[in-house]
């Protein structure tokens, strides 16, 4: 049976002192904002031990903003396309993600950013990927990812330090 992704996000987040929580993603391409918005969501509503920092498709100009937080874990969530349902979420360690090119919003591949950001500041790091239904051009998150996008919120809001 499968793990849900609150109960594996709850059981990474046990231990934590200070988070970041990075989302990433294209403000027009649709689905692919879903990290961000998220991040934008819970703005205002989480505690100084959590940084919100907002990527979009650049999250390696944030490394030393994470690194001077000094963050016992860092959450990146952004949208993936892995053959789920859309909005269908995983938690996944950065040494899962496959290293091959891949058509990708980012500038830098997700797993040399998250190598890179575990040798700078020394935390735990995890993915949350959300399966998006629609990457085109545009924006607005469709119905399925926007409300996986509001169940992610609630949940971290309860589970945050």
């Amino acid at each position: 049976m499968e793990v849900s992704f609150e109960k594996k996000l709850r059981d990474w987040l046990s231990d934590a002192e200070r988070v970041v929580i990075a989302g990433i993603g294209n403000p027009i391409r649709m689905d692919d904002f879903v990290g961000v918005k998220i991040v934008r969501d819970l703005l205002g509503k989480v505690s100084g031990k959590v940084l919100l920092v907002e990527c979009e498709t650049v999250p390696e100009s944030f490394v030393q903003q994470i690194a001077d937080f000094k963050p016992s874990h860092v959450l990146l969530i952004d949208a993936a396309v892995m053959g789920l349902e859309a909005g269908e979420c995983r938690l996944v360690k950065p040494e899962r993600l496959r290293v091959f090119p891949a058509i990708s919003t980012h500038m830098l591949p997700l797993r040399v950013f998250c190598e890179y950001l575990a040798k700078t500041v020394g935390a735990k790091i995890a993915l949350l990927l959300i399966e998006p239904k629609n990457t085109d051009f545009g924006e607005g998150l469709s119905g399925e990812v926007k409300a996986s996008a509001e169940r992610i919120v609630k949940f971290l809001l309860s589970v945050l330090p």
